[in-house]
């Protein structure tokens, strides 16, 4: 009987540790901070931006997508609900940048959501729904890159290590590949 209370408490301590120290969703919804981009240079750094600043949140929203999307489907709606349990302990329940695995491999952020978005598509793909996954993949890359787009950078925080403009590489001084910022 202890062990579940323990388990329960555990959970609940990891639920607000996720909301404590992801981006506030008051900041990622505020309607105020939507503006049209002035250029199409404009529109691709806000998009870098906007991506690297609020990973967790659009990570989310294209997980709500692909659920709604499967709702008719209840083999499918197991499996992205065990697909999803793996979304939890790896990526949205964790504190630090990274993951190691058995103190040998360390996976970043970005490709540790790219690596459970393909597991999470297959899976699902192999239910027979891959029709419902495609479109709700669609669906939800285009309402991120859209808020992506539209939301304005301008009052976010972002440390150098963290953003690199999508223009960096056409500033280099070198062929090589290695940039230096201007």
């Amino acid at each position: 009987m202890s062990s579940s209370a323990e388990f329960l408490s555990n959970l609940k301590e990891a639920g607000q540790s996720i909301i404590s120290t992801r981006r506030p969703w008051r900041l990622f919804l505020d309607p105020s901070a939507l503006s049209l981009p002035s250029s199409l240079s404009e529109a691709t750094t806000r998009l870098v931006q906007n991506l690297t600043h609020f990973l967790f949140n659009y990570t989310l929203l294209v997980l709500l997508v692909l659920f709604l999307g499967l709702i008719y489907h209840p083999l499918a709606m197991i499996v992205f609900l065990v697909v999803f349990a793996g979304w939890y302990f790896l990526y949205l329940a964790r504190d630090d940048e990274s993951l190691t695995f058995f103190n040998l491999v360390t996976v970043d952020d970005r490709v540790l959501v790219v690596v459970l978005g393909v597991v999470t598509v297959v899976a699902l793909v192999m239910t027979g729904v891959w029709l419902n996954v495609i479109v709700s993949l669609v669906v939800g890359v285009v309402v991120v890159c859209l808020h992506a787009a539209l939301r304005g950078t301008d009052e976010l925080v972002v440390d150098d290590h963290d953003y690199q403009s999508p223009y960096d590489p056409m500033l280099s001084d070198t062929a090589a590949g290695a940039y230096t910022r201007v």
